[in-house]
Formats: structure tokens, sequence, C-alpha cells
């Protein structure tokens, strides 16, 4: 018998080399994360009926319903394990919300 015989079926000796497995990473906690949406919403629904002026209860709950966003898309949409290139195509849209925040909170001034 030679070695031809012998070697695996896919062991070409002219074939490129596998490509190693993307590194596994670690599952979030997401009970955690969903306990800190959960808080993050409790806080939220306190600020609602707090005796503050409008723009000051606005910006509050803009401040905290992104920081809930951010929570999502980093560890629902498993962002924060992917490379940069896909988080700025996430990031990308943000500046143009920002403006439809803003113009929001000027129409009702």
């Amino acid at each position: 018998m030679d070695a031809a015989q012998h070697s695996p079926p896919n062991a070409d000796a002219g074939a490129a080399p596998e490509e190693e497995a993307p590194a596994a990473h670690h599952h979030p906690n997401y009970i955690g994360v969903w306990v800190l949406l959960a808080v993050l919403t409790g806080i939220e629904l306190g600020v609602a009926f707090l005796p503050w002026s409008k723009t000051t209860l606005i910006l509050i709950l803009v401040g905290l319903a992104g920081w809930k966003a951010l929570l999502v898309a980093l560890y629902y949409m498993h962002l924060r394990f992917e490379p940069n290139r896909l988080r700025l195509l996430a990031v990308a849209p943000l500046p143009l919300a920002v403006i439809l925040v803003v113009a929001v909170i000027q129409e009702y001034r």
C-alpha cells in the first residue's frame, strides 16, 4: 500500500489550508440584561410622573431610552461581539435620530 491510500480523502497536497473557526464568544447573561431593562423601565415610569418641566422630563426619558436601546443592541443583537465594521453600520443612522429628537423637542417649546 502506498501513502496515497492512507491519506484522508480531502487531504490534497495542493489544497488551501482550512480556515480557522471564528473565536467563540461568551454568551451574555440574558436574564441579568433583562432585569436591568426592567429596572430602567421602572425608572422611566417613575420619572414620567415627576413634577418637573417637560424639557427636563423628555431629556431624561430619551436618555434612559437610549441606554435601553444600547443594551438591546449590544447584547440581544450581539453587536458587542461583532467586528467594528458591523458596529459602524448600526451606529451610522444615529445622527439622524438625534436630529429628529431635537426637532421634536423644539417643536413643543
